[in-house]
Parts: structure tokens; C-alpha cells; sequence
């Protein structure tokens, strides 16, 4: 079996080392679109793909996608857990009602079987979350599973615990694109079931703080 090793950090170092990187280094906006950029280089096919997503800056992440997938020709629809952003989120947003990308707030009418021979790329939660998911959203969470698509979360799947990697209602991931730097959550708990293969997009950002290397089988990467 081959093995790689991998950095590993704790979130609260992550979004420490986040919030640094902003202050001296890169502005928000600028690392949000290149942790979009990195999820959108990883995304197989010509579509259709649907961003599904929430409200924070993991949303902001998918509209970026979005942006970038249209200039490249690829149908692309956003699905919105509500309209609610983030400031930068807010941002991005715009960009994509400027091009022109269809959007809508998901209902218990949507149907995202109509992706199964594209991709659905999750952007409900980031790494941040911790407890249960509940209703709206992990309803979604079960047609994204039931969907037939093939499925890229953003930065960690949608109810996975990003310390721990547990998780009672999560997204399973055919490709998991951690953002940074990958966090403990993405090899421990249930993150083998939760993901079939992951890659890291390294977006520049700096890391102040303890962080751990480890070693892991190398047939789980993208």
C-alpha cells in the first residue's frame, strides 16, 4: 500500500491562522476566490453541475465556483439554502446575478436527480460546524446522497464534525477539496465512509500554530 504523508491542523488553528493571513498578508476576497478556484479545477465533465448552498462563507466558496464554470461554458445553477450571505459571500453572489446564473431557494420540491449525470457540488458547511444537522437542511443532505451525481464537497462534507470527523447526517463525497490546509475531521471519525477520495487546495494562507503531519494511504487522494 502506498502512503503520503499530509498536514493536519486543528480548525480553531485554521481559522486563526485564517484570520492572520487576512490581517498581513491576502484580503478575504482574494482567498475565497481561490479556494473557489480550487474546487472548481477539481470538478469532472461538462456538467450540469448545481451549487448547493448555505449561508456562510463555504456558500461564498460555491459561488465562485459557479462564476468560474460559467466562463468556461459549463451549465451551472445555484441552489440556495436561503438568502442569507456572507459578506463576501455577498460579493460573489452579485458577480454571479451579473453573469447571468440561474439561482433559486431549495424547496421540498427540488429535484436533484436531474444531476445524475453531472455533478452537485456541496457548500452547505464548513469545517467550523459541530452538533446536528436538522431540518431544512438535512433533508437536503439526504437528496444530495440520493442524487446519483457525483459529488464535491467544499473544504469538508456537510455535517462532519471538522476536529473529530463524526457526524450523525453528512454528505458522502465522491471527492472532498479541503481548503488551506487538511484538518484532523478529514481522516478520523466517519470520514472514510463520508469520502471516497480528497485533495488539498493550498490557497496561501499561513499557518500560525501547532499543526501535526501523519501518514495515510495515498489510494484515498484525488
Amino acid at each position: 500500500m502506498n502512503e503520503k504523508t499530509v498536514r493536519v491542523v486543528s480548525t480553531r488553528v485554521m481559522r486563526e491562522s485564517d484570520a492572520r493571513t487576512i490581517a498581513n498578508i491576502t484580503s478575504s476576497k482574494e482567498l475565497m476566490f481561490r479556494a473557489g478556484q480550487g474546487i472548481a479545477e477539481a470538478i469532472p465533465g461538462n456538467g450540469p453541475v448545481a451549487i448547493v448552498a448555505g449561508k456562510g462563507n463555504n456558500a461564498g466558496d460555491g459561488y465562485v465556483v459557479a462564476h468560474l464554470l460559467h466562463d468556461r461554458g459549463i451549465p451551472v445553477r445555484l441552489l440556495l439554502l436561503s438568502e442569507q450571505f456572507s459578506e463576501d459571500g455577498a460579493y460573489y453572489f452579485d458577480i454571479c446575478k451579473k453573469d447571468g446564473i440561474p439561482y433559486e431557494v431549495v424547496s421540498d420540491a427540488t429535484d436533484l436527480t436531474v444531476y445524475k449525470d453531472g455533478c452537485i457540488v456541496d457548500c452547505l458547511l464548513g469545517t467550523g460546524f459541530s452538533g446536528t444537522v436538522r431540518e431544512p437542511m438535512a433533508g437536503l443532505i439526504q437528496k444530495i446522497n440520493e442524487s446519483g451525481a457525483y459529488v464535491v464537497s467544499a473544504d469538508i462534507n456537510s455535517g462532519l464534525n471538522g476536529d473529530t470527523g463524526e457526524g450523525e447526517v453528512f454528505v458522502r463525497s465522491d471527492l472532498t477539496v479541503s481548503i488551506g490546509t487538511y484538518k484532523y475531521g478529514h481522516f478520523i471519525g466517519r470520514a472514510r465512509e463520508a469520502m471516497k477520495k480528497r485533495m488539498n487546495a493550498d490557497i496561501g494562507i499561513e499557518i500560525y500554530g501547532p499543526y501535526e503531519d501523519i501518514t495515510v494511504s495515498e489510494e484515498t487522494y484525488f
